[in-house]
């Protein structure tokens, strides 16, 4: 769908993609009325997906409005619209208020309706669209203590994680149909899993050599959810009880919340085995006994991840606590060349050698790819700024973005990850702690 207005300043108005999220977000955060919205941004974020339609508007490649509308049965409601107020030209909102009834009719829709705060963007837009206001209305909000869990998701950290993020992730191909296979499509669709019979899970550990993606994997699983991300860091727990009474209520909180994911990274520093000292024996059975609460709850998933599974308590990891113990680790070579394709992709359009890159990287993690591939596209855009004449990466005058002796150049001078042994010793806890 594209709407175009003529003129010297032309509006284009075509779906939402992933690549607007930011832009997206920050229309809505400038043109927010001095009342709250009736729906909070994080729920608007979170609906950003098939069910509903979302359409951005541009003016010469800068997104000037967005509009996101929920559409249930036959009855439509705008869930935010906003206009960047300066926009040049006129008719951004009614661009955006066409294409939208427009995409809706072809749904089915037959009602659209907005509920919009005193002072909030959009109303007069609505208004030179023969959207009727009715007056005499008023709206009754109450926040619930025990039901919802936003405020709650709020204070323990937490958030929506952009949608797309778990199809985004480039290589990982076997890590990446494991986990939605074993974990999200069994959550997704719990009453099917219960007509076979299939538990959906509710707790996993995500093991590995550091750097692998373990942390991305778990938002990863809250994006294709929906669910929030609450990441619980061990370091940081105190409280006037002391760590175990802080983790107490924590998990006491994070039960309050309607559905969630929960993440805890380095789970060994509060899990590791007990060594005699009262306080990592208190933390540690005190975790031991949240488990199986946390797991009464429908809607919740704990991902815990670690380096080193093999120095977790034993009691910790045994079957009825965890679901599954899944391997995240280091890309083989097919997995490497779509990590150095999609950054290749972003930062270049020299011809590139993938391979070359992918013989370069043997002991690297996505992380150290991640390092390497910025590291070239920084070494391009100083040359071009700069005209660094001697850049490590020196090319013929006129050649600006990176190229193959950027990447190459860049590899050289990353220091990997991974050991050989670090390898060896992941291959063996494989064998030993896996579960898949």
């Amino acid at each position: 769908m594209t709407v175009a207005r003529l003129g010297p300043n032309a509006v284009h108005v075509r779906p939402f993609a992933q690549r607007d999220l930011d832009a997206a977000v920050a229309v809505w955060a400038d043109t927010a009325g001095r009342q709250p919205a009736v729906f909070p941004l994080a729920d608007v974020v979170s609906a950003l997906g098939a069910d509903h339609l979302a359409l951005v508007a541009e003016r010469d490649g800068a997104l000037t409005g967005a509009v996101v509308a929920h559409l249930q049965h036959d009855h439509a409601w705008i869930l935010r619209l906003g206009v960047l107020p300066g926009a040049p030209g006129e008719g951004v909102g009614g661009a955006l208020l066409d294409a939208l009834v427009e995409g809706l009719a072809a749904r089915g829709a037959q009602r659209l309706s907005a509920l919009l705060p005193d002072g909030g963007a959009g109303a007069e837009a609505l208004g030179a669209h023969q959207f009727t206001r009715r007056v005499g209305v008023s709206y009754h909000h109450r926040e619930l203590t025990g039901g919802g869990g936003g405020n709650v998701v709020e204070r323990l950290g937490g958030r929506y994680v952009a949608p797309g993020l778990f199809e985004s992730l480039a290589g990982m191909e076997r890590e990446k149909a494991l986990i939605d296979r074993r974990v999200i499509t069994p959550l997704a669709r719990a009453a099917q899993a219960n007509h076979h019979g299939v538990r959906p899970p509710r707790a996993i550990i995500l093991f590995g050599p550091p750097g692998t993606g373990k942390t991305t994997f778990a938002k990863g699983v809250a994006s294709r959810l929906r669910w929030p991300f609450v990441e619980l860091f061990p370091s940081r727990l105190a409280g006037d009880g002391g760590q175990a009474a802080a983790l107490r209520e924590f998990f006491t909180s994070i039960v309050e919340v309607d559905e969630a994911v929960l993440f805890i990274d380095e789970v060994e520093e509060i899990a590791a085995t007990r060594d005699g000292r009262p306080v990592t024996h208190a933390v540690t059975n005190e975790l031991l006994k949240l488990i199986p609460v946390f797991r009464e709850r429908p809607r919740h998933l704990l991902v815990c991840a670690t380096n080193a599974i093999h120095s977790l308590d034993s009691a910790f990891i045994r079957p009825g606590r965890f679901d599954y113990v899944l391997p995240i680790g280091p890309p083989d070579p097919a997995a490497r060349a779509a990590i150095w394709h999609s950054y290749v992709a972003q930062i270049t359009d020299a011809d590139v050698d993938i391979d070359r890159l992918v013989d370069a990287t043997q002991m690297f993690t996505p992380a150290d790819i991640d390092f390497a591939a910025r590291k070239a596209a920084q070494a391009a855009f100083e040359r071009d700024v700069f005209g660094d004449e001697d850049s490590e990466c020196n090319l013929s005058p006129g050649s600006t973005r990176a190229t193959v002796a950027d990447f190459l150049a860049a590899i050289a001078d990353t220091r990997p990850t991974l050991t050989r042994a670090m390898v060896h010793e992941f291959e063996s806890d494989i064998d030993t702690y896996a579960r898949m």
